[in-house]
């Protein structure tokens, strides 16, 4: 049976007292859940060394993730933070290849395969975003994108490596644009993601799993998450209110 996975990316918000105050309350509305679903939040850089102090200490039952992390190991790069940090600041994963990042920043396949090497060698496992524009959908070659999304990047590791790697599809036609990504969109798409890399790794693709990353919430997730291939969610929004997020994870 794969992984259930709920993964919340805080993206550029809430600053440190708001961040505690957050955990806090996740870690009283988790005491009671025990449907086997993973918890993850992906805080700012800033709170990482003092959330995840928090959560090993008082023993919540919520993982640590990065946002982000730089495509070098060390060295004179002013501004960035190493995989290496970030699994002493206390992460298991980091997320990589976010719509935002590709978008905002110019990342490409080239610095996210250096990235993932980077995070596996630290014994982290890389939450890895594909997705497709409006553009891109509208013109019906979004399987073509996403596609090409993973060949350029995960076809280069080892199955080995490729069992440590969660994928997270993200429609980014569908976030903040008063369009929906239905749920048999979302299905359609992790099951097409699940082919691909069976294509390359058919002894690691039914194992691998694949998040939904659009705009999830608890009025929506119970029926995202019945679909066969959804494994679970990568949430933005709804992962800065604790109820809701938690809704979420007891949605499977």
């Amino acid at each position: 049976m794969r992984r259930k996975i709920v993964a919340g990316n805080w993206k550029m918000n809430t600053v440190l007292p708001e961040g505690e105050m957050l955990v806090k309350q996740l870690e009283f509305l988790t005491k009671d859940l025990d449907n086997g679903v993973e918890l993850i939040i992906a805080p700012p850089f800033t709170h990482l060394v003092t959330v995840g102090k928090y959560l090993s200490e008082n023993g919540v039952k919520v993982s640590l993730s990065a946002q982000n992390c730089a495509d070098q190991d060390k060295g004179a790069y002013t501004g960035e933070v190493s995989a290496a940090m970030l699994r002493n600041a206390g992460c298991k994963y980091v997320i990589l290849g976010h719509s935002e990042r590709r978008e905002y920043y110019g990342e490409n396949s080239e610095s996210l395969l250096r990235k993932i090497n980077l995070v596996l060698n630290e014994g982290m496992q890389p939450i890895f975003c594909v997705g497709e524009r409006l553009e891109e959908r509208e013109s019906n070659s979004h399987f073509e994108v996403v596609s090409a999304q993973i060949k350029e990047v995960l076809y280069k590791l080892r199955g080995v490596e490729l069992a440590n790697v969660i994928i997270a599809y993200e429609p980014v036609w569908a976030i903040g644009t008063g369009k929906t990504a239905s749920s048999d969109q979302a299905e359609e798409m992790h099951a097409y993601i699940r082919r691909v890399v069976a294509d390359k790794f058919p002894d690691y693709a039914e194992n691998m799993p694949i998040l939904y990353g659009g705009s999830c919430k608890p009025s929506n997730a119970q029926e995202i998450f019945s679909k066969e291939n959804v494994d679970g969610g990568l949430i933005g929004g709804a992962s800065l209110v604790a109820q809701d997020f938690v809704a979420i994870a007891k949605s499977f």
